[in-house]
């Protein structure tokens, strides 16, 4: 369509489509009574060239100078969005906990763990870090931290028989540490909260108490440390990790050691998972046990509780009250990984945790500065 007449007509409006008429160059739409009252002075006198820019600009009440308008709110629109985009992204980002890496060569004096070759028939896979700066002083804070440590017992770790969670005052282990097999009836370890006692007799002793306890409260199953007496079943080894003086710290799937235990005033620790499953299961649980840490310390940090006596036994967490009046003091400063060797008897390395592919699955709730 090169040329068109549409002169005095009964037209209320043009149509857009025209605009799109490439070899239109002649157009006569005089004597219409418009709607467009604009665009009615336009047919009048001006060019076709401007009037097909005036439809193509988008029709009816929208000249050039009103579509630059429309464009650049719709401009001015689309960069806000952007910018809540993008701030709502470091809200998300600042909102993630952080863990900063302190790799082996960077650490001065870093633990090591040496692995015996007895452990390979017992309990072969063991995963240890150290992870400096948590606060477990005010309110509740270590009975969460207990709590915690229970419930992944119960669910990732499939009460104990993927994985078992051991974690230790770091300040009260000497090192390097020794994850060894002894006999029954000569590994000796202090339990929490008991006296030292052979492992033989352990086992016997916690039988004992959980047949009088199931007896007493009428139930069919043990509850507590007792369910996981069986894991130890036929075995002519226990598993056991042991520090520089060869003290037993931990009693892998039972208990750790009152010497290590962790108190109100611990301030870094070493902490220990342990399978006779896979390598890969304790990598996972530990991912997870850190991240939860993580999250503990932050509430912790954000949250002014009282200073108040915890209960230093596995405890359910309770409801906790917040207040939205506190100030709160968001994180701003991460928690401190450091990576923990382990190695065999020739000191070669079997596993460093965390290493560059770890805590990949909790990377969604976690920032992690290698």
């Amino acid at each position: 369509l090169q040329s068109l007449d549409v002169a005095n007509n009964q037209l209320r409006e043009l149509p857009a489509a025209l605009a799109d008429c490439p070899r239109l160059k002649e157009a006569n739409f005089r004597g219409n009574q418009l709607k467009d009252k604009r665009l009615e002075k336009m047919v009048n006198g001006c060019q076709t060239k401007a009037i097909l820019e005036y439809l193509r600009a988008g029709g009816r009440g929208k000249g050039k100078a009103e579509s630059a308008r429309e464009e650049a709110r719709k401009k001015k629109r689309e960069k806000q969005q952007k910018k809540e985009e993008g701030e709502q992204d470091e809200l998300e980002e600042a909102s993630k906990l952080l863990v900063k890496v302190l790799h082996v060569s960077d650490n001065p004096a870093p633990l090591v763990v040496k692995a015996s070759l007895g452990v390979k028939d017992v309990r072969p896979f063991i995963v240890c870090c150290v992870l400096k700066g948590v606060n477990l002083k005010p309110g509740n804070a270590l009975k969460r931290f207990l709590s915690l440590q229970t419930k992944l017992h119960e669910d990732i770790c499939e009460k104990r028989t993927a994985a078992t969670i051991a974690t230790h005052d770091l300040q009260l282990i000497k090192g390097p540490l020794i994850y060894d097999v002894q006999p029954p009836d000569e590994l000796k370890v202090t339990p929490l909260g008991r006296k030292e006692i052979k492992a033989k007799d352990l086992l016997r002793q916690l039988q004992l108490e959980a047949e009088e306890q199931r007896k007493q409260k009428k139930r069919q199953n043990v509850s507590g440390l007792h369910k996981y007496l069986q894991l130890l079943d036929g075995k002519d080894n226990y598993p056991c990790l042991l520090d520089a003086e060869g003290v037993v710290i931990s009693f892998p799937p039972i208990t750790n050691s009152e010497k290590t235990k962790i108190r109100k005033d611990t301030r870094d620790l070493f902490l220990e998972v342990t399978s006779d499953t896979s390598l890969q299961i304790c990598k996972d649980v530990m991912d997870t046990l850190i991240l939860k840490i993580a999250e503990l310390n932050r509430f912790t940090l954000e949250n002014k509780e009282d200073s108040g006596s915890d209960n230093e036994s596995d405890a359910l967490c309770g409801p906790v009250n917040l207040n939205p009046s506190q100030n709160v003091q968001p994180m701003n400063f991460p928690l401190v990984v450091e990576q923990v060797r382990v190695v065999d008897t020739d000191g070669n390395l079997k596993v460093l945790y965390p290493s560059k592919t770890d805590l990949t699955t909790v990377s969604s709730l976690l920032t992690v500065i290698r």
